[in-house]
């Protein structure tokens, strides 16, 4: 570049100083953008927020939690001394002796523990069965805004929220439990009344907080995460060394995606530490929590992977002692294989010449497929990645081979003129 085109010293500032600012941004931006990603995900999209929940009607700590609420709601409503002294009055009629009364109207409190065992057992029948995973299933997609309802407190459905407690009306299977009890014979089930059947899933008092940031992520939706792109775009372009620039933003992003995953821990284990007595069951409440944050922990660890991988790449191509070491020593490989096929005449021929002279255009258009798939790809993972990294590789060995079979192909051809 001539000094007549080459920018002024504060040109080269400014630009420098904006590409910096930029990247920053980048990095703080793209943990948010998955952040709004997942929310948008599991709070407007029914499929995907069936799918997040439907596991949890078959996981050990929500059944239990189910358990003992329902058999709580139902068995609340039987009275075994009663049962006892009607049955002992009844007997009494019946002209059995006074003391062999006494005796029955003491067997109140084995009643209770019968009847307790008879409602356990059925009620673990029924939570372990299809029935309850299809109601789990049902419930949640008829009011599949349920994560709404936690983020924004608006709405009612078999899934609630009030006063930053999130519940789960278990009255279907309140009401199958008591129609097999009085199935099996224990007619007081039938005076079972209308109970509160919540079982409380989450409780926290800084719901309305979440409320706010997930109102605003909500408005931003899919956008953030175009918007980061082109923002960490303009600010690889705007850098006098790209390839670099690109390294450190891939790295800046993956390191705020990992204080984000850390964070999640953090909170997870204060959340848990200081679950309110509102929450039934401390075992429901992780499970809840892990279930619904699966996603967005399986988003940072792909960021997290994606970042470091594209640093590397960009290591690899550059100049660097390391890098050149690998790329000769690969055309050298490439090259004793190329000369030991031909000797077993085995020649790439002029796909081989072809291969040579648009190696570089090659690299780059599998490069730009394999970006293109993974950007198409559904809710990618760290797994889709180390894939897609695989598929390059032997694109590129492959490419290699062909190449080094062009330069003994070339090589030849004056031997074949002469």
């Amino acid at each position: 570049m001539s000094a007549a085109h080459r920018p002024s010293a504060p040109a080269r500032v400014a630009r420098a100083t904006a590409s910096a600012v930029l990247i920053v941004l980048t990095c703080i931006l793209v943990p948010v953008a998955l952040i709004t990603v997942w929310v948008h995900d599991i709070a407007l999209d029914t499929d995907r927020y069936v799918e997040t929940v439907a596991p949890l009607a078959t996981e050990p700590a929500i059944q239990d939690a189910a358990v003992h609420r329902i058999s709580e709601a139902v068995d609340v409503r039987i009275d075994g001394d009663q049962a006892a002294a009607e049955l002992a009055d009844w007997l009494r009629s019946q002209g059995l002796p006074p003391r062999a009364t006494a005796a029955v109207r003491g067997l109140g409190p084995q009643i209770d523990s019968a009847v307790d065992g008879a409602v356990t057992k059925v009620v673990t029948r029924v939570v372990h069965s299809d029935a309850f995973a299809t109601t789990w299933k049902s419930a949640n997609e008829a009011a599949h805004g349920a994560v709404v309802d936690a983020l924004t407190g608006e709405g009612r459905g078999a899934v609630g929220v009030e006063g930053g407690t999130v519940t789960l009306d278990v009255g279907t299977v309140v009401e199958e439990v008591k129609q097999r009890l009085v199935d099996a014979g224990l007619s007081p089930a039938e005076k079972i009344p209308e109970v509160d059947k919540q079982l409380v899933l989450f409780q926290s008092e800084e719901l309305e907080k979440i409320r706010d940031g997930a109102h605003l992520l909500d408005v931003v939706g899919y956008w953030l995460p175009v918007l980061t792109v082109v923002i960490g775009a303009a600010g690889v372009l705007l850098a006098r060394r790209r390839r670099r620039a690109l390294a450190r933003t891939a790295l800046g992003a993956a390191f705020a995606c990992l204080v984000v995953a850390i964070a999640l821990v953090l909170v997870r284990r204060f959340y848990l530490d200081h679950l309110p007595a509102a929450v039934q069951s401390d075992a429901a409440a992780a499970a809840v929590f892990d279930t619904l944050l699966r996603f967005l922990r399986a988003a940072l660890r792909t960021a997290i992977v994606l970042g470091i991988v594209i640093a590397l790449g960009a290591y690899l191509v550059g100049p660097g002692r390391l890098p050149s070491a690998i790329r000769r020593f690969s055309d050298r490989t490439a090259d004793s294989v190329a000369v030991w096929a031909d000797g077993h005449e085995i020649r790439a021929g002029r796909v081989g010449v072809w291969a040579q002279t648009h190696r570089r255009s090659i690299a780059l258009s599998a490069l730009v497929v394999l970006a293109f798939v993974f950007a198409l790809w559904n809710h990618p993972t760290a797994l889709t990645i180390l894939l897609l990294v695989l598929v390059l590789l032997a694109v590129l060995a492959i490419l290699a081979l062909l190449a080094a079979g062009g330069r003994v192909e070339t090589a030849r051809q004056p031997t074949r003129e002469g």
